[in-house]
């Protein structure tokens, strides 16, 4: 069974809307897109290589999808690593409203989430990887069906934009597997899912 696996870019604030260009994604009126686009230094471009190296498959949101079409099969250098990955393997995206995707490679699922992706991993021999696509990927989470997140996080603070975590996520822990952070100060952390969070308490006991 292959592992599903996301990396995302995210601010100190949380937000995730439209981190590589000022037109990707204006919902609510956000005026800050394009807001990574100075950090991806060699630290960062090395990272995302090693990231698309491992992807057998890509499970997609239907707006990141929408970007990602709209872009990548322009991308015509067999040299990118990126464009090479994402234009020649599969793509699956959940949607009830995209019926005739140009994209080649491209398979709309619907139906039960939980069932559609549980049968996707076990069809995927490496990783099955979600990029960007932060409503998704929170569904993925509180289903508990995410094996890796790679929070990208960026040294920005924007005050507004849609927040990856918001109120009312399922309370979720995580088991911290690798990290490093770049030249241009991104940090780069790895996470597993472990289930759901321990609680304790620092009170001191009433007859200390």
């Amino acid at each position: 069974m292959g592992k599903l696996v996301s990396t995302i870019f995210v601010t100190l604030d949380g937000v995730y809307q439209a981190p590589g260009g000022p037109q990707e994604d204006t919902r609510g009126g956000f005026e800050h897109g394009g807001w990574s686009f100075t950090y991806g230094d060699d630290d960062f471009g090395r990272f995302v290589t090693e990231v698309f190296d491992r992807a057998d498959a890509f499970l997609l949101g239907r707006r990141t999808y929408d970007i990602f079409a709209g872009y990548w099969p322009k991308v015509t250098d067999p040299g990118n690593p990126i464009a090479a990955k994402l234009n020649a393997l599969p793509k699956y995206v959940p949607s009830s409203t995209l019926t005739d995707p140009a994209w080649s490679g491209t398979t709309v699922i619907s139906g039960d989430l939980a069932k559609e992706i549980t049968a996707l991993k076990e069809r995927t021999d490496g990783e099955l990887q979600v990029h960007g696509s932060g409503a998704l990927l929170r569904s993925l989470i509180d289903l508990q069906l995410l094996d890796t997140l790679h929070l990208l996080t960026f040294p920005v603070v924007l005050g507004s934009g849609l927040r990856l975590f918001t109120e009312g996520a399922v309370p979720t822990a995580f088991t911290h597997t690798a990290g490093r952070v770049t030249a241009a100060g991104v940090s780069l952390q790895s996470y597993d899912l472990a289930g759901r969070p321990r609680y304790g308490s620092y009170e001191l006991p009433e007859n200390a």
